[in-house]
């Protein structure tokens, strides 16, 4: 479970929210709605470990994660930009979140299998600056899953998708997360993506 308590933000002086309690269980999808500068994506930074919480505590598994960097928060956030790394290949985007323990061919053949499911297949050695802006969010989502994340911070992860692709590749993350127990935090400003999470809203 992820646990928010009492969490605090401030920008300039202004108080953008206070006393946030939200819990998120295993499995579930939770949408966090509001309009711009509401400090939504905030938040997920904060959770991250991105941001310094102002105040209140954050805890996921039974663990504090306050005084935690964000490598080892086991975390998997993906923001509204993309972030690939344009020294790398597509092919070694996804590599790169791959567990080390994964090795050579096998290594290979799971990242030509994303590539596929994501619909790119035979893309293994393109240029990210190749792609359209729909291609490298479908990469960059790949390369979230294929970290293993035990919980998934999602803002505005689907922005970028044409109305068909977002419909699927939305249905497919949140089987993902269904399936694999992932307390699921999404920001959007499209009701459609919360009404497919099909779990709590909260407004801000």
């Amino acid at each position: 479970m992820l646990k928010l308590e009492n969490i605090s933000l401030k920008i300039d002086g202004n108080s953008l929210f206070s006393k946030l309690n939200l819990e998120v269980k295993a499995g579930q999808v939770t949408t966090v709605m509001g309009p711009s500068g509401c400090g939504k994506s905030t938040l997920l930074r904060m959770i991250a470990g991105l941001e310094s919480v102002d105040t209140g505590t954050i805890e996921f598994a039974d663990r504090t994660l306050d005084n935690l960097p964000s490598h080892e928060r086991k975390l998997g956030i993906l923001f509204q930009d993309d972030l690939l790394f344009p020294h790398l290949s597509v092919g070694e985007n996804l590599a790169f979140a791959l567990p080390a323990k994964i090795k050579h061919q096998e290594r290979r053949d799971q990242i030509e299998q994303a590539l596929e499911e994501i619909e790119l297949s035979g893309m293994y050695e393109r240029d990210p600056a190749s792609l359209s802006g729909g291609q490298r969010a479908r990469v960059a989502l790949m390369r979230t899953l294929l970290a293993q994340p035990e919980a998934l911070l999602l803002d505005e992860p689907f922005s970028k998708l044409d109305q068909e692709l977002r419909g699927r590749f939305r249905k497919q993350v949140f089987a993902y997360a269904v399936k694999n127990q992932l307390p699921t935090l999404l920001v959007t400003h499209d009701p459609a993506d919360a009404k497919a999470a099909g779990g709590d809203i909260l407004s801000l």
